[in-house]
């Protein structure tokens, strides 16, 4: 084997030129798929951050039905507080969840006094959201960003309706809102903040305290519309989605109900977990999350593309190979070489090819991440300055791509290198 190696490492070496230029080509490829997968895993994590970070929270638990009707923000589907007591306690004992903050969600009717429009609202808890939403005080454009996010009789209102309304920090406004039965109440705020929305210039949500909103909808009972949950850490996001979809279950938002009433739980569909809650993650909630497997999908055919980069340059190397060594190859089968040394042999030059580029790709990958960290690479998104990628590769990516080029190469190598050893002595000898 030893002597293979070194007759394999000697042809290559011969035949210097062609043998740069594919290591080079794989060289190449390797470094493009890596810096690729780096830079796009940044930004995917950066955007996906922006988002739970700003708005959603890693999870959200709902009463089933919710979610399916979010864009009438239906009050009949709220969890009752014997229920959010429930699940409070639940969260409390999971070792992997950070932080969560109950929110009521209303739609209403925003006016200055001189001219009327819709608005989104969320009821909030200006101690528990900014520990589970930490970005979400940072999207304040106008207004004071110290102290409690929002206090009694303060409102955040979107940047949309200040500059269509011309509505400043201090003003007096009203909100307008429907309860559940039917009532119509209306309470004055002042502007505390106004706020850029994380999702682009069509964002509608304002904030106000959860009393505020109980107090706006008449609430004779703390409910709550959803509860949303940050995690330690965010690749668990899966499993524990998972697993408090499993405990919650048992909860049944109605279990005191009067015998035959209608249940509103069970109108629509849902995703999560059974028995009156759900649990969604943000990708269920966010449309950011088509981008995301948009991303993964493109760095997917990159991998694609590299692979058959590897595929058709070390073959087209091996087949010249054999073309050019026709009658060495004949003359090395009349003085006794078996053919599956002939085999190994080739098979010999394809593997370092393969070994050699991808160690130099992987090389000058780590050397590009290395200098893209260091040079700090900036983006702006929406109202956010300045913000900064942080490419990086997991180990596991590493060697996926690295194996991938080996493996490829040492397919690659198998057809030329099993022509080699099938070779008639006396014909290939007599080959011009």
């Amino acid at each position: 084997m030893l002597k293979i190696l070194k007759i394999a490492v000697r042809n290559l070496a011969r035949f210097h030129r062609r043998t740069l230029l594919t290591s080079a080509l794989i060289t190449l490829g390797i470094v493009s798929v890596l810096s690729f997968v780096s830079i796009a895993g940044s930004f995917k994590a950066m955007m996906i951050g922006q988002f739970t970070d700003s708005v959603l929270g890693h999870l959200e638990v709902h009463r089933r039905g919710y979610v399916a009707s979010i864009d009438n923000l239906p009050l009949n589907l709220n969890m009752p507080a014997r229920v959010v007591a429930k699940v409070e306690d639940a969260l409390n004992r999971n070792e992997d969840v950070e932080a969560y903050s109950e929110r009521v969600k209303l739609g209403a009717m925003f006016s200055n006094f001189n001219e009327t429009t819709s608005i989104r609202i969320n009821g909030i808890d200006p101690i528990k959201e900014p520990l589970t939403t930490p970005l979400l005080s940072g999207r304040i454009t106008q207004g004071s960003r110290e102290g409690a996010l929002v206090k009694p009789g303060e409102i955040l209102i979107p940047v949309l309706i200040a500059r269509g309304m011309g509505v400043k920090v201090g003003d007096t406004v009203v909100l307008v809102a429907t309860n559940r039965e039917g009532s119509v109440n209306g309470k004055t705020f002042v502007v505390r903040g106004i706020m850029e929305a994380v999702s682009g210039p069509s964002g509608r949500d304002g904030y106000i305290h959860l009393d505020d909103a109980r107090t706006l909808l008449r609430l004779t009972e703390p409910e709550i519309s959803e509860i949303a949950i940050r995690l330690k850490d965010p690749r668990k996001l899966d499993e524990v989605s998972a697993n408090l979809a499993q405990v919650l279950s048992a909860f049944t938002p109605n279990a005191d109900a009067k015998p035959g009433a209608p249940d509103p739980a069970k109108k629509g569909s849902g995703m999560g977990a059974g028995g009156g809650l759900e649990v969604h993650t943000w990708a269920d909630l966010s449309p950011f999350a088509n981008i995301a497997r948009m991303i993964d999908l493109l760095a997917l055919f990159i991998k694609i593309m590299l692979v058959s980069i590897v595929l058709i340059s070390v073959m087209n190397v091996m087949m010249m190979a054999v073309y050019e060594r026709i009658r060495e190859i004949g003359m090395i089968s009349a003085i006794g070489t078996p053919p599956g040394r002939i085999l190994g042999l080739f098979l010999t030059e394809g593997l370092l090819l393969g070994l050699g580029g991808a160690a130099l790709g992987v090389a000058i990958s780590l050397g590009v991440i290395y200098a893209l960290r260091t040079w700090k690479l900036t983006f702006s998104f929406g109202h956010q300055q300045g913000l900064v990628l942080s490419p990086s590769i997991a180990a596991m990516d590493v060697g996926i791509v690295a194996g991938l080029v080996v493996v490829m190469a040492l397919l690659a190598s198998l057809q030329p290198a099993w022509k080699a050893s099938r070779m008639d002595p006396v014909t290939a000898l007599g080959h011009v």
